[in-house]
């Protein structure tokens, strides 16, 4: 360590050290090394400039270096954490133009930029009609790095040992089970068996815990990195098949259902969600959203309940409660029409009921990115409560 603050005596001088997480497993003192290294007032590093990166790609672990009683907790100045571009920066990137291909690529490689790089080696759709074939020969062929990228994504954590477990939990999540009890039933599990596991990939970054807006009491997981999802979604039921075809196109076919319900739909939704709450247009809603989420109404009277895609509320009031702004609906592959608003003014008429602020006044929104019915289009125009969200409106606005 002296030896490497040596090389800034001269000026600022950048020394990365990647895939920290890996060298302190081989050596775990290193860590308190670095902090001796840099303690105050020594004289290697008064009359130093280096500039120490620590990098590393197991979020579990890097998350840890700064807390509480870690030996570097301290002695950083910078605490960079790199996300992932989101769908406009990412369609930017791998140069898709046609917003539902964007959408579609998105929901599978998401936005990770080495995808494009160094595993699917600049390979990018062409068009509408290039997508089935770029999945093909970039994602389910066996030659190809993304072909058992999501089995290795677990294996860069260090505190993922029985991977069994955690691929079975993602696998539920994948397959449509959101909530703790039923990634228990698709287990064959107590729900209390899951709390470990669950922390565990939240921790590591690669579940995503989303609270019900409606009720406190619910909770959804939702996978956060796509080609996890794809791969337990659309692959893993197959992949013995893929791994031995000479041509997967029989095979994709046939996973056409399980890649729009299991695959599409959800990251939709989300995409949806994080559009409204950060890039939609400020007139979208009356206010600024400060909460943007998905739930389930209670209908008492019809004895069901009613499940939310988006319900955008605003900043809490003096009394602590927030403003529902917005509820809406998204569909992937239904053209969207009278019914859908229908049923989104009877859930908003039950919220009104509950005693919701801003229930009465909350706009409507239907995003589809299969279009809308000439009527619903007509009626939107003179319904200012009404709002129709395509994908190319998910795309709009963004910086060229």
């Amino acid at each position: 360590m002296d030896v490497l603050l040596t090389l800034g005596k001269d000026g600022p001088t950048p020394v990365v050290i990647d895939e920290f997480p890996y060298l302190v497993r081989a050596n775990p003192r290193l860590p308190s090394i670095i902090q001796n290294a840099l303690a105050p007032l020594r004289r290697e590093r008064d009359e130093s400039r280096t500039r120490l990166l620590l990098c590393g790609s197991a979020m579990s672990f890097m998350g840890r270096l700064l807390s509480g009683g870690a030996p570097l907790r301290g002695r950083a100045a910078l605490e960079l954490v790199v996300p992932t571009l989101d769908h406009q920066l990412a369609a930017q990137f791998w140069d898709v133009k046609d917003p539902v291909t964007a959408l579609k690529v998105n929901a599978i490689v998401g936005g990770t930029p080495a995808y494009r790089r160094e595993f699917a080696r600049d390979d990018t759709p062409q068009g509408p009609e290039d997508f089935d074939p770029w999945v093909l020969r970039t994602v389910l062929s066996p030659t190809s790095p993304l072909f058992r990228e999501a089995r290795y994504l677990l294996a860069d954590e260090p505190d993922l040992r029985d991977t069994a477990v955690y691929h079975s939990v993602l696998a539920a999540i994948a397959s449509g089970n959101t909530t703790r009890g039923h990634i228990a039933s698709f287990l064959g599990r107590k729900a209390g068996d899951l709390a470990h596991p669950l922390t565990v990939l939240e921790d590591c970054g690669l579940v995503v815990r989303e609270p019900d807006v409606f009720r406190s009491n619910r909770t959804n997981f939702r996978i956060a990195e796509p080609l996890i999802t794809f791969h337990h979604a659309v692959m893993r039921p197959i992949w013995s098949d893929l791994e031995h075809t000479r041509d997967a196109s029989r095979l994709w076919r046939a996973a056409q259902r399980r890649f729009t319900g299991n695959v599409l739909g959800p990251h939709f939704e989300h995409v949806v969600r994080h559009w409204v709450r950060h890039l939609a247009p400020e007139d979208l809603l009356s206010d600024l959203p400060n909460l943007v989420g998905a739930g389930v109404v209670n209908d008492p009277a019809g004895r069901t309940s009613h499940e939310i895609d988006v319900a955008a509320f605003g900043h809490n009031d003096s009394d602590g409660s927030r403003p529902l702004l917005a509820i809406g609906e998204v569909k992937w592959g239904d053209v969207m029409g009278h019914g859908h608003v229908d049923r989104l003014v009877h859930v908003r008429s039950l919220l009104s009921a509950q005693g919701k602020p801003g229930a009465a006044t909350a706009r409507l929104l239907c995003i589809s990115a299969a279009g809308f019915t000439p009527d619903l289009r007509e009626r939107a125009e003179t319904d200012e409560d009404l709002v129709l969200v395509d994908a190319a409106d998910l795309y709009a606005g963004a910086e060229p």
